[in-house]
């Protein structure tokens, strides 16, 4: 069995063959869990089952059903499409003007914007974010055929299904445009499912976190904030809410979160994993390297050998005597003392460290309070909008906005966003894309730019294998 998931792994064409075809994706996604479990326990502090997983036996024990949820966080967090070694805040940084990148591979298409519907990068993302998703449709299936599991433990489980699924196809969906919202593990189904437009997207997303939202509460059972609970579930919801432009419930929304919560008022302590205004974040994997991937490849050790670096872009919004400036940026200089470049320096704890003292953050407060910023201003509540927005302000050392209008409040609020959320989990390139403004920062700067660059492509093999995902997005 190991070694037929190997191959699946290191073949995606032939694995995403088999991901349509498979008739008993329950049993095989449950073997996948067999697998990892052993690598992924450690991440949410739930022993392993003793015995072996079978599709009638999983979803009797809450321990089992744990151990398929740590699965999927485990893939969530090494595999790519959330975080991993190139999760959305690398990829999408440098898709945007946010990170230079240096290496000679694929990745560097994605820098380039020379991306293509047949290469590798846009069927990886798409495959890997579906097979979570298929991932977690099966226990929300056996969680609610399960006669064992109490109501709390059902709820509990359902509730951060749902979320992860409804946070998946937000992903997609910002990604690639129109996509297939996958709610089924049925194999007749999913072979000849079709692309389902931006805004009924969103519409199942809101109802699966809605949905969570009443299931889950704000028990952090990790104790660490790395199960996403009630609180996660709406920090997307506000997230979600203010992309579509529905300005009084992302404010709501965001409302609810910031009263749960503190911001962390020392700027040094922001991203350490006890971090009072974390609201979901990934634990490191200890039997690989002990803190983040995001210090792994973002601190410069050498040069020549850097994968990324800060762009002026960026450098330059900073303005003078900001607190993020000095703390969240880095610099290396060559050997020769002929270059010098800025890095990312916001989780600083290197593989080399011996314990953790940083977890990968998803969501953290201070988007909240940028969110519910944003939502004011739009609904003419200026003073409500300046006081979240100098509350970001002030932390990082800086005076009170000087915007006084609705306009100027809202281009304050987007340079607000680039750089207090630099580099984290793509919010630079969302941001340019949903406030229209991706042509016009972009095209200087970026050769290969074009206006259909908006969008990923949709892999050319997904076409190939369900011609109903046509037609292909526009520029590929």
């Amino acid at each position: 069995m190991k070694n037929f998931i190997n191959i699946i792994h290191t073949n995606r064409s032939q694995y995403n063959r088999f991901k349509y075809r498979f008739k008993n994706f329950r049993i095989f996604t449950l073997l996948c869990y067999i697998i990892t479990l052993i690598g992924c326990s450690d991440f949410v502090e739930v022993d392993p089952p003793k015995n072996t997983l079978v599709s009638e036996t999983v979803f009797k024990e809450a321990s089992t059903v744990k151990s398929a949820l740590a699965n999927v966080y485990f893939k969530m967090r090494e595999e790519g499409m959330v975080s991993g070694n190139f999760g959305l805040g690398l990829l999408m940084s440098s898709y945007s003007d946010e990170l230079d990148y240096y290496q000679n591979n694929s990745y560097l298409k994605i820098y380039n914007h020379t991306l293509t519907s047949s290469d590798e990068t846009a069927l990886s993302l798409w495959t890997h974010a579906y097979n979570i998703i298929y991932s977690v449709n099966d226990i929300i299936n056996g969680v609610n055929n399960s006669g064992a599991l109490t109501v709390a433990e059902q709820e509990e489980f359902k509730g951060q299904a749902l979320f992860v699924r409804g946070f998946m196809h937000s992903l997609l969906v910002e990604l690639y445009g129109d996509v297939p919202y996958i709610t089924t593990t049925n194999y007749l189904e999913n072979n000849v499912v079709e692309r389902m437009p931006q805004n009924s997207v969103y519409e199942n997303i809101i109802s699966d976190l809605n949905n969570a939202i009443n299931l889950l509460d704000d028990t952090d059972t990790s104790g660490e904030n790395v199960i996403p609970n009630k609180s996660a579930a709406e920090a997307l919801l506000a997230r979600v809410y203010l992309y579509t432009e529905n300005w009084e419930m992302a404010e709501t929304i965001a409302s609810e979160v910031i009263s749960k919560y503190n911001l962390e008022l020392d700027i040094t302590k922001v991203f350490l994993k006890e971090s009072p205004e974390t609201i979901w974040q990934f634990k490191p994997n200890s039997t690989t390297h002990n803190n983040t991937y995001e210090a792994i490849w973002l601190i410069i050790q050498t040069i020549p050998g850097q994968n990324y670096a800060l762009t002026n872009n960026l450098l330059a919004a900073f303005e003078l005597g900001d607190l993020r400036r000095s703390n969240w940026v880095g610099s290396a200089t060559s050997s020769d003392g002929l270059t010098t470049l800025q890095y990312a320096y916001k989780y600083r704890a290197y593989v080399t460290e011996t314990q953790s003292l940083e977890y990968s953050i998803v969501f953290r407060l201070a988007e909240q309070y940028l969110i519910r910023a944003e939502a004011r201003a739009h609904q003419g509540n200026i003073s409500g909008a300046q006081q979240d927005l100098n509350a970001i302000r002030n932390r990082a050392g800086l005076a009170n906005t000087t915007a006084t209008t609705e306009n100027d409040l809202l281009e304050a609020i987007l340079q607000e966003r680039h750089v207090e959320l630099f580099t984290e989990y793509g919010h630079r390139w969302f941001d340019l894309k949903r406030t229209g403004k991706a042509s016009e920062v972009l095209s200087p700067i970026k050769i290969n730019w074009r206006d259909t660059d908006i969008l990923f492509p949709i892999p050319a093999n997904e076409i190939q294998l369900n011609s109903n995902l046509k037609p292909q997005n526009p520029g590929y």
